[in-house]
């Protein structure tokens, strides 16, 4: 009982400190991060393209992470982007370890897969305190792209 009960702390308090992430000066690619959040995804690696506004703002409302008290919710909401394809991408489960993108490097398409490029390594739980999350982030990529799959390259 008094490990359910600090688990249940430690993802409210992870799911407390989170935001919505903008990332300004990324000149270099051809990517933009509009929202990256620590929990609220699936328990599985997908994606799925948004097709309109509507459905954009739908799926940053359903984040309970990007709501502060005193504050308007939609005040925080990036821009929908227009002329662009904009992606959803679940990172699927994490019992340890952050797991949240802070910044796209580079994005570019290989037979018919979308790779994007993000800072850190693929972790792994270790012995630390077990916290499950369930990352996701939304990133825009030129409209002409055309892809089946999503697949994340991490660098160094």
């Amino acid at each position: 009982m008094k490990r359910l009960f600090i688990v249940f702390v430690a993802t409210l308090m992870s799911c407390a400190s989170t935001s919505s992430q903008k990332t300004s000066g990324m000149q270099n690619t051809k990517a933009e991060l509009l929202v990256s959040e620590s929990q609220g995804g699936a328990d599985k690696v997908s994606f799925r393209i948004i097709k309109d506004e509507n459905d954009f703002h739908r799926i940053i409302k359903g984040s309970f992470g990007l709501i502060e008290l005193g504050k308007e919710p939609a005040a925080n909401d990036p821009e929908f982007p227009k002329n662009k394809k904009v992606v959803l991408y679940n990172m699927g489960m994490f019992r340890s370890g952050s797991h949240r993108i802070t910044e796209i490097k580079n994005t570019f398409v290989k037979n018919n897969v979308l790779y994007v490029e993000v800072p850190g390594e693929e972790q792994s739980g270790g012995m630390e305190i077990q916290v499950i999350s369930n990352p996701w982030f939304i990133f825009a990529v030129p409209s002409d792209y055309q892809f089946n799959s999503v697949e994340l390259k991490y660098s160094k």
